[in-house]
């Protein structure tokens, strides 16, 4: 699959693994659509080749709108990469009493959902563009899922149950889509730089790189980029959940 000249459209677009992956597919030569919450794109910056759209990735309605415009720009819609998520966390049982329903559910909503919301969206749009080659591909799909998904931490119960989900989705929704020549595949990274690790100490980060093999680093936005890229030139990768994480384990806490 081709970059250059597609349009790619990357969800969580204004900060962390989006913002570094929609980066990486402009500066191969795709139009790059960002989809985001408005507050989040107002504080990022401008990125040449990428246009950020305001959108909750669970709304049928905003993201419908979304992939009319990509459609109205008359540039084919070749890739979809969904970054969006939150993880926040709780464990089942505290001293406050049990796990607040509301909370689960919109973990779930936004990370499991929201995922999937996009991919069928995306998908139905792709199905409509003309085949790029003698295999009849005319897409690729790449969401994300987390080493939590595997090996959930304390605390992590609704945030591994969103993430093991959209797992499980993959090998699914690859079998649902080769009609239309649509490949989905899964990126699941281990402990990344991103806003979600901002606020811990300097101290904590060490113990944190120190506890992944090899290399003994936390994972920058870029090498899932690098990996999204990489899948989408690969037109032989279907169906798999790719694990990034430098042979981490997570323990329990």
């Amino acid at each position: 699959m081709q970059i250059s000249g597609s349009a790619v459209l990357v969800t969580g677009a204004a900060s962390g693994l989006g913002a570094a992956t929609a980066a990486r597919f402009a500066a191969a030569g795709a139009t790059v659509f960002g989809l985001d919450l408005q507050p989040s794109i107002d504080k990022a910056g401008a990125t040449p080749g990428v246009t950020l759209i305001a959108a909750d990735v669970s709304s049928e309605h905003e993201v419908t709108g979304a992939l009319k415009t990509i459609a109205d720009s008359g540039v084919p819609l070749r890739v979809a990469v969904n970054c969006a998520g939150v993880g926040w966390a709780s464990r089942i049982l505290t001293k406050e009493g049990p796990h607040d329903l509301e909370l689960f559910t919109k973990i779930i909503t936004i990370n499991l959902i929201g995922t999937f919301n996009v991919m069928r969206l995306a998908a139905n749009l792709m199905q409509s563009q003309e085949a790029v080659d003698s295999d009849g591909q005319r897409g690729v799909i790449i969401n994300t899922a987390s080493v939590a998904a595997f090996e959930g931490q304390i605390g992590q119960i609704a945030y591994s149950a969103s993430k093991g989900g959209v797992h499980a989705m993959t090998i699914s929704a690859a079998r649902d889509l080769a009609r239309i020549g649509v490949r989905v595949n899964t990126i699941a990274p281990g402990i990344i730089k991103t806003p979600m690790m901002a606020g811990i100490t300097e101290e904590f980060q060490k113990t944190l790189e120190a506890s992944v093999p090899f290399p003994a680093r936390l994972g920058e936005p870029d090498d899932y980029a690098q990996l999204a890229e990489f899948i989408v030139g690969h037109d032989y990768i279907n169906g798999e959940t790719i694990r990034m994480d430098g042979a981490i384990r997570m323990a329990p806490r």
